[in-house]
Formats: structure tokens, sequence, C-alpha cells
């Protein structure tokens, strides 16, 4: 079995992981200003936060790059209505309205985070 754990660079780790946990309805499980883990109802790990400069890693180090380049954020979800009124409440930057996509066939809609990263969630 493969998972992944993405990690993303963010300006301000606690911001982020609250407006995450508002969206998603999802759990914190470390806590702190320079990383955050963020899991689902089970606990199962999806994201990880981390705060830019901290730690030299080397693809975290100049948050004057556009975060995201080339990433999307793919989630897939079994609540869509309710993160897509969560995303409405949190004057998410909206990308793309909930439509079906026509490769997938599956409902979907794209945000902006706080940082700027593409999030698509789908069911």
């Amino acid at each position: 079995m493969i998972k992944n754990q993405p990690i993303i660079a963010v300006a301000d780790v606690e911001k982020s992981s609250q407006w995450y946990q508002d969206l998603l309805i999802c759990n914190a499980l470390h806590g702190g200003s320079e990383f955050e883990i963020l899991a689902d109802e089970n606990n199962e790990i999806f994201l990880c936060l981390h705060k830019w400069e901290i730690h030299a890693h080397p693809t975290m180090s100049d948050p004057s790059v556009t975060p995201g380049n080339g990433l999307i954020i793919y989630l897939r979800v079994e609540n869509l209505e309710t993160i897509w009124r969560n995303a409405q409440n949190l004057n998410a930057v909206i990308e793309d309205p909930p439509h079906k996509n026509e490769n997938s066939g599956f409902e979907q809609f794209c945000i902006r985070d706080l940082d700027g990263y593409f999030l698509m969630i789908s069911l």
C-alpha cells in the first residue's frame, strides 16, 4: 500500500490549520506555529502544513516563489455539498463552482486556500 501525505509550505500554520479544519471538518493532530498534521475523522493523515523557511528544507526556503506552481491538491470527500457551503462561508477564492468533471465523471469544485494553493474537491 502507498499513502500520500503531502507537506505544503504556508505563511501562517495556525491560521491555515484552522481554515482547513473549518473547510473540511478535519482534525489537527500536532499543533504549533511551525508544523501541523491534518487528518480525517479516522485520523488518516491527508495533508501537513509547514511554515516557510523553517528547518532548512530546500523547497520551502523561499516564500517569494508562487506557492503550488504545478501542484493540484486533489481531495476526495463524501460531503461535497457541506464543504462547498463551508468554502462559501470562508469566502474562499472560487476557481470553479460545483460541476461534473467530464474526464472523471465526478462532481467537484475548485478553490484556492489562504496561501494560493489550488484545491480540487471532488466526490
